[in-house]
C-alpha cells in the first residue's frame, strides 16, 4: 500500500462541494450530551481547512451499530422475528409493534443531531443537520449548500448497505461531492460504502489531516525509523497480534511483550503461570517467534516478574513473583517493579517507539502500575513516539500523557492491521501522488 497519498492541500477546492467521511462515532450519555469529544476536535482542521478555502462540506460518519435498519426502514432483526413467531398467533402482533417502539427509541440514541449542534458551536457557524442519509431532506439540503457551508448527514449505517459496500448505496452518497476526502482512520480497514465504494464514482479522493498524519508519522517510523527501534505490544492474546508481531520483527531491534499475551510466551518456555490468561493452542507458535527474534538477531524482552493476584478484581489478595513461579490459585494482572525498571529502561534509549496494548489490568487501580510506568516513559523520550490506537491510547489519554508523545492513533482495529503490514481498502482506495 502506498504511502504517498494526494492530500486536501494538493487538490483545488474552492467553490467544489466536497464529501467528507469523519468519524463521528463518539460515547454519548443518556441525555446524549457528548461525554468524549476528541474525535470532533480531531476533525476540525479538515474541515476548517475546507471552508476557509471555499468549499462546500457534506460531513458523512457513522454512529454506533444499528441492526433494526434496513434500506432506511426499521424492521425486525432475525432473532426478534424467531421470537415473535414462536408466540401464540394472538400475541404476535402486540410483540412485533413493541420490539419496533424499542428499536425507535434505541435508533434515537444513534442519530448525530446532538454531534451537529456540538460542532457548531464549535466552528461558530450553524452545521446543517439532514434528517436522513440519501433521502429527499439531505439532497434538498446539499444541493443548497453555499461556499463556506456544512451539512451533516445522518448515521450512515441506517442503510445496511453502508458495511455491505453496496454500489448504488456509495453512488447515492458520491452524488454530494465533486472531491472525495476521507478523514476517519478509524474506519479505514473497512471497505464500505463511504470509505471505499464512492471512490469509484468520485476520481478526486484524497486524505485529511488526520489520515495524512498518521500515514507520515505511523508509516514513516515502520519505513525508515530512527534506530534503535523499539516496540511494545501489550493486550490479552497473542492471537490478536500474531501478524502484527512477525511484521513488526522485520523492522524494530527490541520488542517488548507485555500484558496477558506475555503468558503465553512464559509457559511455552517452561514457565508456572498459575491461573494467568494462556492460548495453551499458540505456545508452539510463541516458540516459534522467540527462535524467528533470536535468528533474526531481535531481542524479544518479557516480564520477570508480575503483580498476581487470586481474584481477578482490584481489591484481591496481591503478591509479587517470578513471572515463571505464578503459583496455582492466583493469576498475573500486571508486571512487577523489576520488570517496570526493565521496560523503562528500554524506552529510554529507544530514539523510535510503538506502543499499542496496556501492560496489565489497567482499569483496575492497584494493577496501573506497569501501565503508567510504560506511559511516563514514552511520553519523556525525546525521540519518535506512537501510541498505536486502542487501549494504550485510553490509558495515556486517561494518565494525561497524550500531548507529550509525538502521534495517538485515531484507529483500534485499523491502527493494528497497518501495524501488520495489511493493506487498508480506506487508504489504498485514495488518489497517489
Amino acid at each position: 500500500m502506498s504511502m504517498n497519498k494526494k492530500t486536501l492541500e494538493d487538490i483545488q477546492v474552492n467553490g467544489k462541494r466536497v464529501l467528507v467521511r469523519v468519524d463521528f462515532n463518539v460515547p454519548m450519555d443518556e441525555n446524549k450530551n457528548i461525554t468524549d469529544e476528541n474525535r470532533i476536535v480531531g476533525a476540525l482542521p479538515t474541515i476548517k481547512y475546507l471552508l476557509k478555502n471555499g468549499a462546500k462540506v457534506v460531513l458523512c460518519s457513522h454512529m454506533g451499530k444499528p441492526h433494526n435498519v434496513f434500506n432506511d426502514t426499521i424492521k425486525l432483526t432475525k432473532k426478534e422475528k424467531a421470537k415473535v413467531e414462536a408466540l401464540p398467533e394472538n400475541e404476535r402482533e402486540a410483540a412485533t409493534e413493541a420490539f419496533l417502539e424499542k428499536a425507535k427509541k434505541d435508533l434515537t440514541k444513534l442519530s448525530l443531531a446532538p454531534v451537529a449542534k456540538r460542532l457548531s458551536e464549535h466552528l461558530g457557524i450553524e452545521v446543517k443537520m439532514a434528517a436522513d442519509v440519501i433521502g429527499p431532506d439531505a439532497q434538498a439540503k446539499a444541493a443548497a449548500l453555499k461556499e463556506g457551508e456544512v451539512l451533516l448527514l445522518e448515521n450512515l449505517r441506517f442503510h445496511a448497505e453502508e458495511e455491505k459496500n453496496d454500489p448504488e448505496y456509495a453512488k447515492a452518497l458520491a452524488a454530494y461531492g465533486e472531491v472525495y476526502v476521507n478523514d476517519a482512520f478509524g474506519t479505514a480497514h473497512r471497505a464500505h460504502a463511504s470509505t471505499e465504494g464512492v471512490t469509484h464514482f468520485i476520481p478526486t479522493a484524497v486524505c485529511g489531516y488526520l489520515i495524512e498524519k498518521e500515514l507520515r508519522i505511523m508509516g514513516g517510523a515502520l519505513e525508515a525509523p530512527e534506530r534503535p527501534f523499539l516496540a511494545i505490544l501489550g493486550g490479552a492474546k497473542v492471537s490478536d497480534k500474531i501478524g502484527v508481531i512477525n511484521n513488526l520483527l522485520e523492522k524494530v531491534d527490541v520488542l517488548i511483550i507485555g500484558g496477558g499475551m506475555a503468558y503465553t510466551f512464559q509457559k511455552a518456555m517452561g514457565g508456572k503461570i498459575g491461573n494467568s490468561l494462556c492460548e495453551d493452542d499458540k505456545m508452539d507458535l510463541a516458540k516459534e517467534l522467540l527462535a524467528k527474534a533470536a535468528y533474526k538477531g531481535k531481542r524479544i524482552v518479557l516480564p520477570v516478574d508480575n503483580e498476581a493476584g487470586n481474584d481477578f478484581s482490584n481489591d484481591c489478595l496481591r503478591i509479587t513473583v517470578h513471572s515463571q513461579e505464578i503459583p496455582d490459585g492466583f493469576e498475573g494482572l500486571d508486571i512487577g517493579p523489576v520488570t517496570r525498571g526493565m521496560f523503562v529502561n528500554e524506552v529510554k534509549r529507544a530514539h523510535t517507539i510503538i506502543w499499542n496494548g496496556p501492560m496489565g489490568v489497567s482499569e483496575f487501580s492497584n494493577f496501573a502500575a506497569g501501565t503508567k510506568a510504560v506511559a511516563e516513559a514514552v511520553a519523556n523520550n525525546p525521540g519518535i513516539t506512537i501510541i498505536g490506537g486502542g487501549d494504550s491510547a485510553a490509558a495515556i489519554q486517561k494518565l494525561g500523557f497524550a500531548d507529550k508523545v509525538t502521534h495517538v492513533s485515531t484507529g483500534g482495529g485499523a491502527s493494528l492491521e497497518f501495524l501488520e503490514g495489511i493493506e487498508l481498502p480506506g487508504i489504498a482506495a485514495l488518489n497517489d501522488k
